[in-house]
């Protein structure tokens, strides 16, 4: 069992940054993909970013392909999102998820066991 915990959401202009951690429980987090994903009312979750269990693989949505950045420290059991240069349509409700299957994090909500609660990100324009 994993549990997650993200922060680091909040109010920002556009063009502004925000960093989003995620915090994981558990001694097997190391051996997990984990991707973020976000939901924005009345839209589907979308993939935003992942990383590979030993952080040596990402990927990115098209849409935050060199302005977000993921990366992990797992020796903290934590995975970090930077987002820099925002824009209003990155307002969302931003998730954290873990896979233990998975060597490369899928951009698929599905195979995803565990999630965390969600943090608000609001870029005001």
């Amino acid at each position: 069992q994993v549990q997650l915990v993200e922060s680091g959401g909040g109010l920002v202009q556009a063009g502004g940054s925000l960093r989003l951690s995620c915090a994981a429980s558990g001694r097997t987090f190391s051996s997990y993909a984990v991707g973020w994903f976000r939901q924005a009312p009345g839209k589907d979750r979308e993939f935003v970013a992942g990383i590979s269990p030993s952080g040596g693989n990402t990927n990115y949505a098209d849409s935050v392909k060199g302005r977000f950045a993921i990366s992990r420290d797992n020796a903290k059991n934590t995975v970090s999102l930077q987002m820099n240069s925002l824009k209003p349509e990155d307002t969302a409700v931003y998730y954290c998820a873990a896979d233990p299957t998975r060597t490369v994090a899928a951009t698929r909500a599905g195979p995803y066991d565990y999630w965390g609660q969600g943090t608000q990100v609001t870029v005001s324009s």
